[in-house]
């Protein structure tokens, strides 16, 4: 029959072999475009589907450049690309400007084949066709933006190809869902774009879809990506994933609620609102106090309040991982950064002194997301200073934000610990300490398992082997430096390979293109950090840190003054300043990196003065110069 109506209408089976066109029969997969705006309660009456949250693309995103991306199943930040997506009206039988949309990806450095799922469907036999002629044909495209034509076959309901693309109404959906077969797929979500803010609905029908959807790439409860439907679709049809396909498939877990959903959704939302106003507005509202304090007591409560300020700061990511554990309101998440932060400065100063606070603080703050992220990241996802799974990059484990401060709390830490409880303890032995410090807290902040930031991997044992240089190790040990993080990369991949973590490193690099496929993940990565840097021009942040390092380095011996007799955390506080700098290297977001990294070492540096002047100060009667240097 099929072979019947292709000799009759050419035109409207328009795939190079009619045979790829499935009997009836045979497994099907609907992908249904449900209205823009149908909220996540419209799915709330269809049992049948499984419900989620569908990120669109990285940021916002032009619709048809979602739908290239599903058919690619592979995406990358718009900025990447060298020009915008051509303009893509009505859509017959080929793509207009496909050629050039060719061009776009293969300008940018990463594995983006426009027209992928088709071409993975025809090798396998099958073949997806669009009932609908606008953007979303995109989608359907093969490698050579030919888009089939077939219109609905033996009933309105029923597609002549295994995979459709059709428009369906809200009212239509059960219907559809209760004309699909046993062994049917059918995935409806929502037309892009999403509003602001916002993500788009899903729901996905078929056997084992019974709960609420996710998948590897987010690892969240309800949350899945545009390039998760195309290994969703092969998987279902038994047909292989070609490895340039970067999404992974989708599943359902737990009971279905869609209300887990609209709360989630919200939460996401608030991330982005709320990162101005609790975190920028606490931060102005603790320096105006500290700078009121410290000219109306004309300079005498100077050290306390560096003091205060250096772990208010420290504490400040902690305060807000309370929040994303209690999700309250805007004001009450404000208030709990606000006065929680501040109260765990005072209450950490009234129990321990000298650096002693200073480790304390930094332990607690590192220890808890080190235990967050091992536990799957529950709360540090939604945290307002963790990822910013809103903006579809990083939907798990640490972002650049606490990569930024995370370092440097682990360096300074062991440096100030050191400082605080062995000052006497060998100086090799206290290089080793900090080597194997740093590759354990390297190994859970950058195992894809766990917290799934290839930059920790790369960072914190390059300011480990940097400290430990510092401290007077062998010669040999400037090797450690350039090796370090080499080692660190591939201890990081042999880890993800044996228990499956699926780091970004570990699939994009080994599973898909070896050294070119790391010369590529190079490459966007210093032209995402060098694009950072121009969007933060007028970011004040950016001038604060710039002046920062101006002012040190100016002042660089007056600064290093400040931990003469400290070895040790003079080690963790040079090798915190190598480790940002190089994170600002490394990293996609080095403005973000510089910004966040530079406070902090300011902040520490504020400490260290402070303590340098209790140090110095004159000594008692009855008091040896000697006994008013030892650290507190």
């Amino acid at each position: 029959m099929f072979s019947l109506l292709a000799m009759l209408f050419p035109s409207a089976v328009n795939t190079p072999s009619a045979a790829a066109l499935s009997p009836v029969l045979a497994p099907r997969v609907v992908i249904a475009l449900l209205p823009n705006g149908t909220p996540p309660q419209a799915l709330q009456r269809h049992a049948e589907l499984a419900p989620g949250l569908l990120s669109a693309g990285i940021g916002a995103v032009p619709a048809a450049q979602t739908y290239l991306d599903i058919g690619q199943a592979n995406r990358v930040s718009e900025r990447l690309y060298d020009e915008p997506l051509p303009e893509i009206g009505r859509i017959g039988f080929r793509v207009p400007g496909w050629a050039r949309i060719v061009d776009r990806a293969d300008a940018v450095p990463a594995d983006l084949v426009p027209g992928l799922l088709a071409a993975a469907l025809k090798a396998d036999g099958h073949a997806i066709a669009a009932s609908t002629g606008g953007p979303e044909s995109v989608l359907a495209a093969d490698r050579s933006g030919r888009v089939l034509r077939a219109r609905t076959g033996l009933s309105a309901d029923r597609c002549l190809a295994t995979v459709c693309v059709r428009d369906v109404r809200a009212s239509d959906l059960g219907a559809l869902l209760a004309k699909s077969g046993p062994d049917d797929l059918v995935i409806a979500f929502e037309r892009p774009p999403p509003a602001p803010d916002e993500l788009l609905t899903i729901g996905i029908a078929g056997r084992g879809f019974d709960g609420n959807l996710t998948s590897d790439s987010t690892r969240l409860r309800g949350y899945v990506i545009s390039t998760d439907l195309a290994p969703t679709i092969l998987r279902h049809l038994g047909a292989p994933v070609p490895a340039q396909m970067a999404g992974e498939p989708i599943r359902a877990e737990g009971d279905r609620d869609v209300g887990d959903l609209v709360s989630l959704e919200d939460r996401l939302a608030s991330i982005v609102d709320r990162r101005g106003s609790v975190i920028g507005l606490s931060a102005l509202i603790w320096v105006a106090i500290a700078l009121i304090v410290a000219a109306a007591s004309r300079g005498a409560l100077g050290r306390p309040v560096a003091r205060m300020a250096a772990l208010s700061a420290i504490y400040l990511p902690l305060a807000l991982l309370v929040g994303s554990a209690t999700q309250p309101s805007e004001s009450v998440e404000r208030l709990i950064l606000l006065l929680g932060a501040p109260l765990l400065a005072a209450a950490t100063l009234a129990v321990a002194r000298g650096y002693r606070a200073l480790a304390l603080a930094c332990a607690v703050t590192t220890l808890a997301f080190a235990i967050d992220v091992i536990a799957g990241s529950p709360l540090t996802r939604l945290s307002l200073i963790g990822s910013n799974p809103g903006l579809g990059v990083r939907f798990f484990g640490i972002g650049n934000e606490l990569e930024a401060l995370l370092v440097p709390l682990v360096l300074v830490g062991t440096g100030a610990a050191l400082t605080a409880l062995r000052p006497d303890l060998d100086r090799r032995r206290a290089a080793w300490i900090f080597v194997i410090v740093a590759f354990l807290f390297a190994f859970v902040f950058a195992a894809g398992r766990f917290g799934a930031d290839v930059g920790a991997a790369i960072v914190l044992p390059a300011g480990g082997a940097a400290a430990a240089l510092l401290l007077g190790a062998r010669r040999r040990t400037a090797l450690l430096v350039l090796a370090a993080p080499i080692a660190a990369l591939a201890a990081l991949a042999l880890f993800d390979l044996v228990l499956g973590g699926d780091a970004h490193l570990t699939r994009s690099v080994l599973d898909a293109g070896g050294l070119n496929e790391l010369a590529d993940v190079a490459e966007r990565r210093l032209r995402l950090s060098a694009d950072s840097f121009g969007r933060a021009v007028d970011v004040p942040l950016l001038w604060v840190a710039l002046v920062g390092i101006a002012v040190a380095l100016y002042n660089r011996e007056r600064i290093l003054g400040w931990f003469d007799g400290l070895a040790f955390m003079r080690a963790g506080f040079i090798a915190s300043a190598f480790a940002v700098l190089l994170a600002t290297l490394a990293n996609d977001s080095g403005a973000l990196l510089l910004e966040v990294g530079t406070i902090y070492l300011l902040l520490i540096a504020g400490f260290s003065w402070a303590e340098a002047r209790t140090r110095t100060r004159p000594t008692p009667a009855g008091t040896t110069q000697a006994d008013a240097e030892r650290p507190l």
